[in-house]
C-alpha cells in the first residue's frame, strides 16, 4: 500500500530499504547498537510500530553482523506484534544453516506459531550450499501473499532455470555433510578474526553465531587516523593496506565496517596483519 511503513532493523542488508521504496512503501529504521549486541527489545519495537506499519523485516543470522535471534527473543517480539494485527513478519533466513550457536536455530515461524499465518519465511541455496550463481530462492507464507508474488514473478523473470531448480533439489535433499563441514570451518575462522580484530588499535567487534561476517566498530580507529568516517576509513584500508571492506554506512550503521571471512585462513591472517600495520 502506498505510503504504508515497513520496519527494518539496522544494521540491515543494503537492499531492504530500496525494496520497500520500490513497492511504494516507507522504510522505518529501528537502530540497534554495538553495546546491545545489535539486537532490540520489546520497547524498542513498540516505539516504531504504528497504525501505518504493514511489515517487520527480520534477518537472522544477520548480514552484516552475524548475530542470531533466539527462540526466547523471537517470542518476546511476537508478544508485541500481537497488538498490531495488520503487520506481516518477513524473515530472511538465508544463513540458517551457517549457524554455530549453542541453541538450536529457530525460524520466526517455528518459534512463534501463533503468528504463523502472517509470517513470510524467505530462504535460498546461495549461501549454505555455495550456489550463488544458480539464482534459486524460495519463500513460504500466507497463500494470498504467495499468489501476489507469483504474479509479479510471472511477469518479470517467469521462472528460474529448470537446471538450477534440479540442482537446488539435490542440494536440499542431500546429506548436508558438506554444509556442516563448511560451517565448522566458518566457526573456526570466526574465532580467529574475532580475537584478532579486538586486539587491533581502535577496533571492537561482537561475537557472531552465524553467517560469515564480522562488523567491528571502528570509530576510534577513524579518529586515530584523522579520517572523517567509515567510508573514508574503508577507502584508506583499500589504498594503504590493500584490504577490501564495506563501510557500515551502507548497512545503516555509521562507524563500523563489514569484513567477510569467506576466504582462507591464510588470507585472513594476512589481512589482519596489514590492518595492524597501518594502525601502528
Amino acid at each position: 500500500e502506498h505510503g504504508k511503513e515497513a520496519v527494518i532493523i539496522s544494521p540491515y542488508w543494503v537492499s531492504y530499504p530500496d525494496m520497500v521504496l520500490l513497492a511504494n512503501g516507507s522504510p522505518v529504521i529501528l537502530k540497534t547498537s554495538f553495546e546491545n549486541n545489535f539486537q532490540f527489545n520489546a520497547e524498542d519495537l513498540d516505539s516504531v510500530l504504528t497504525e501505518n506499519t504493514r511489515l517487520l523485516m527480520l534477518n537472522s543470522p544477520s548480514n552484516p553482523t552475524g548475530v542470531t535471534y533466539t527462540k526466547d527473543q523471537y517470542q518476546i517480539i511476537a508478544e508485541v506484534l500481537k497488538n498490531y494485527p495488520d503487520v506481516l513478519i518477513a524473515t530472511d533466513d538465508m544463513y540458517e544453516h551457517i549457524y554455530w550457536g549453542e541453541d538450536k536455530f529457530y525460524s520466526f515461524a517455528e518459534a512463534c506459531p501463533d503468528l504463523f499465518e502472517r509470517t513470510i519465511t524467505i530462504n535460498g541455496v546461495s549461501k549454505a550450499y555455495a550456489m550463488t550463481g544458480w539464482r534459486i530462492g524460495y519463500c513460504g507464507g500466507p497463500p494470498k501473499i504467495i499468489a501476489a508474488m507469483k504474479k509479479v514473478q510471472g511477469q518479470s523473470t517467469s521462472n528460474a532455470s529448470s537446471v538450477s531448480q534440479a540442482a537446488a533439489v539435490t542440494a536440499l535433499n542431500g546429506t548436508h555433510e558438506s554444509v556442516h563441514s563448511m560451517t565448522r570451518e566458518y566457526e573456526r575462522r570466526h574465532k580467529f578474526i574475532y580475537a584478532a580484530l579486538n586486539e587491533i588499535r581502535g577496533f571492537k567487534t561482537v561475537a557472531a553465531t552465524g553467517a560469515f561476517y564480522t562488523f567491528p566498530k571502528v570509530t576510534s580507529a577513524v579518529e586515530y587516523l584523522n579520517l572523517t568516517d567509515d567510508i573514508e576509513f574503508s577507502d584508506y584500508l583499500l589504498e594503504k593496506a590493500r584490504v577490501a571492506v564495506v563501510p557500515g554506512t551502507a548497512f545503516g550503521a555509521k562507524g563500523h565496517i563489514r569484513l567477510s571471512f569467506a576466504t582462507s585462513m591464510e588470507l585472513l591472517k594476512e589481512a589482519v596483519n596489514r590492518i595492524k600495520e597501518v594502525l601502528k
